[in-house]
């Protein structure tokens, strides 16, 4: 019997299309199809979707149903189906349809039946040709699909098993062949695949996942992060030097792909498998850690990589994977990595104390000081209670890692990367993105809520009256003396203070990453600041205060107070960020340095340099109050606000808030001219420039009659801004700059403070044309004397932040 399509009604139109007669009409008739071609596809996709909803239906609401569903083997048919079609569309729909079917399923017993008898995985392992289509995401979805439905008894319906050990896992195998598939969606499918897999194993299964060939999966997932960190470092090496908004998005494109895999990381040591937490721990140790932090110079391994990029991976490596051992690890692999430059340091000098002494071949043996470092560190860490590192397996990583490195017949000294310099160098760099990626990194780790006690007191980021004295009088111990690198912070401190006066200026972003820096490490140590230091602060603390007083006489001096307090908060929260938070990829535009057109500039232009003053002069605000410990003036920030919010004039005259096109206005003060609108439309208008406080206008008024004192504005314009000046041919005309651009407007657009994209606004201008010279002069005269007044009441305004005084004599 064949199927006749005209003879059978479509289950959206049935009345018993629930019924189990109709479904029995329905895989009878499915049957009868012997191949599946452009013909009878929509035939056989309408009875697919009918037995998807009849199924789930009966598993929920009528067990004969299902009885029905597996007396007929129907997954044998949707298998079948499969094997009998002849395009690639029709895989797509039947994949579609048997995902719906499995994720509707609710009765534990109807995912049993589905699971066993081998039909998932026959249709897993069926030779689909991926080459073309959306058959590739379809699959993916499929098999995220059946592995949300696994759990520690299902799982086992899906393994092959022979004597106690599972030899085959098609779903997981199978997932693993798209793992690196270019299409986002599938890749986010394949990691819900290996999540869900990991949720539900055991150890028979888990004992699968961590043995080759299925083990290299997590080795592949670190080198593959590590390949993306060497393009990124490509990247950046190629495009520091011209920093464009274009180039700025191709580097957050790949930070954020390289945040991605560490979040997908972390998501497996979440589920708290220890097996795959320490293998997947060791595989990131050895392959991403170890390569950035010991820098020995080597072709196949990260020894290519820049330090700044190494650095800005290794910093979100902390703040997103999770893992006390990992973090401790991380320090000790530090330590190891100071320790080397010490002696390296040490020798280069001829030093010839007792403690200091050390011969070359000592040093091409690098992995003989883990004995010390063993020594030292383990101690502290069993003082506190910790665990004991050195029962882990990371701390023999670590010695094989540099025993490996460094070989038997050459010098450790002479193998040291051009690019990749050591600790002491990092710390000492003349490159200010190399020192603030390292110090952004020492404070991340620090700081880190897994880190032991004992190991930030060595780092020299904890109370120092938490340290515990160190008995062994050798080489670490000399290197640590005082806490590590606390000896380097004073010339740290003026490399810092020397980039906030270098010029051209560094970007904003730049100067806000360094005053947060320079927070934390006065915050850690009680270094007190040179002359020198000083005097450079000062120089930089006045350019910025000579930058905002210069925006009074610019175009946006009116927003000036309102940007201040926007401002000032936005500096506050930066400052006090947690370095959890802190993207330490804000590094790499550090060699960029802030660029406006010279000379005469539109609205946009200005508006974004009128902020960038405020926003400099607020940072050397506060990071004076950091400096020289005091207050952070918040007083006169809140005489700023009490003063905003009285600045509505209650002056008699014209209502400068609600004039606006169409508003009845005296004409008492205004100068009578002529504005041409349009080549054919000349108006007699009346110019009525006001100044109520911080607030201005330009207002036109039209006259309401001969007789009549009063008009109707039919134009207004922002006073400030308005550059007025008379034609230098036309003594009798007046131009006016209208400013275009509207901060509001656009930052509600641009979700922030960049304006960059706004830059082409282009500016209005009106040109007024009065009968006598002297009365254009007249006109030119109130229109400067109200901007006068309304830059006077801004002045008054910020009067406290402007105050011409010098941090170095305040801190006496």
């Amino acid at each position: 019997m064949s199927f006749d399509r005209s003879s059978w009604v479509p289950f959206w139109r049935s009345t018993d299309r629930f019924s189990l007669e109709h479904f029995k009409y329905i895989i009878g008739e499915l049957q009868e199809i012997k191949v599946v071609n452009k013909l009878n596809k929509d035939s056989v996709m309408d009875m697919l979707g009918a037995i998807v909803e009849i199924v789930t239906y009966g598993d929920q609401n009528d067990a004969s149903i299902f009885e029905c569903f597996m007396e007929y083997q129907i997954l044998a048919e949707f298998l079948r189906l499969i094997k009998i079609s002849r395009n690639s569309s029709i895989e797509v729909q039947l994949l579609h349809y048997l995902s719906i079917l499995i994720q509707n399923l609710e009765s534990e017993n109807s995912i049993y039946y589905c699971f066993s008898n081998g039909y998932i995985n026959n249709i897993i392992l069926y030779p689909f040709k991926f080459d073309t289509g959306d058959l590739a995401s379809y699959f993916a979805s499929f098999l995220r699909t059946v592995s949300g439905k696994l759990n520690r008894e299902t799982i086992y319906l899906l393994v092959n098993v022979e004597e106690d050990m599972v030899v085959s896992f098609p779903l997981y195998s199978e997932a693993l062949k798209f793992a690196r598939n270019e299409e986002k969606m599938i890749q986010i499918a394949i990691r819900a695949v290996t999540l869900n897999v990991y949720n539900a194993c055991d150890d028979m299964v888990l004992a699968f996942l961590t043995t080759p060939p299925a083990s290299e999966y997590f080795s592949d997932l670190v080198l593959h992060l590590r390949d993306q960190c060497l393009h990124f470092d490509s990247l950046v090496r190629t495009t520091m030097d011209s920093c464009t908004r274009e180039i700025r998005n191709q580097l957050q494109m790949g930070t954020d792909l390289v945040v991605n895999d560490l979040y997908y990381f972390n998501d497996i040591l979440k589920i708290g498998q220890p097996g795959l937490s320490r293998l997947m721990i060791e595989n990131i140790f050895r392959s991403l850690v170890l390569p950035a932090l010991l820098p020995l110079q080597s072709s196949e391994n990260f020894g290519s990589q820049s330090s700044i990029t190494s650095l800005c991976v290794i910093c979100r490596l902390l703040q997103v994977v999770d893992g006390r051992e990992l973090v401790n690890s991380v320090a000790i692999a530090l330590l190891c990595s100071y320790m080397f430059s010490f002696a390296r340091s040490t020798i280069e000098k001829g030093d010839s104390d007792e403690g200091a002494m050390i011969n070359v071949d000592t040093v091409n043996h690098f992995a003989e000081y883990l004995i010390d470092i063993k020594e030292v560190i383990v101690p502290f860490l069993e003082a506190e209670g910790a665990e004991n590192i050195s029962k882990t397996n990371l701390f023999g990583i670590l010695s094989e890692y540099i025993s490996c490195r460094t070989g038997t017949a050459s010098c450790l000294l002479d193998k040291f990367s051009v690019e990749r310099n050591d600790v002491l160098s990092l710390i000492l760099s003349e490159n200010i993105s190399i020192l603030l990626a390292f110090l952004m990194f020492l404070i991340i780790l620090s700081e880190h809520k897994d880190l032991d006690s004992s190991l930030s007191s060595i780092l020299g980021f904890a109370d120092k009256n938490t340290g515990q004295e160190m008995s062994s009088n050798n080489l670490l111990q000399r290197a640590m003396d005082g806490n590590i690198f606390a000896t380097h912070m004073p010339k740290i401190l003026t490399a810092l203070l020397r980039v906030l006066v270098s010029q051209p200026p560094f970007s904003i972003s730049t100067r806000w990453h360094i005053g947060w820096v320079l927070g934390k490490l006065l915050r850690y140590h009680d270094t007190k600041f040179t002359e020198h230091d000083i005097d450079l602060f000062n120089v930089s603390y006045e350019q910025s205060r000579e930058g905002l007083a210069q925006e009074l006489n610019g175009c946006w001096s009116d927003y000036i107070p309102t940007t201040v307090e926007i401002e000032w908060l936005k500096c506050t929260r930066a400052l006090a960020e947690s370095s959890g938070l802190k993207d330490p990829f804000l590094t790499l535009e550090v060699s960029t340095h802030d660029h406006l057109p010279e000379g005469s500039m539109s609205s946009s232009h200005a508006w974004q340099r009128m902020v960038d003053a405020v926003k400099v002069f607020v940072l050397w605000h506060q990071l004076e109050a950091i400096i020289f410990k005091r207050d952070t003036q918040e007083e006169h920030m809140n005489q700023l606000r009490s003063a905003l919010k009285g600045t509505l004039d209650k002056e008699d005259g014209i209502d400068i808030h609600s004039a606006t096109y169409g508003t009845r206005t005296g004409l008492g003060p205004g100068i009578p001219c002529k504005i041409a609108f349009s080549k054919r439309e000349v108006k007699d208008v009346y110019l009525i420039p006001v100044a109520k406080g911080i607030f201005g206008k330009l207002l036109l008024a039209e006259k309401l009659s001969l007789d009549s004192d009063e008009g109707v504005v039919i134009a207004v314009a922002p006073l400030a801004g308005l550059s007025p000046k008379i034609d230098d041919e036309h003594s009798t005309w007046l131009h006016l700059r209208i400013r275009e651009f509207d901060p509001r407007v656009h930052a509600k657009k641009a979700g922030a403070n960049d304006f960059t994209g706004a830059n082409n606004v282009v500016d209005g201008r009106w040109t007024l044309a009065f009968q006598t010279t002297e009365i254009c002069d007249s006109a030119l005269l109130l229109t400067r004397r109200e901007l006068d007044k309304q830059r006077s009441s801004v002045e008054r305004l910020l009067a406290p932040f402007l105050q011409n005084y010098s941090p170095k004599n305040s801190s006496d």
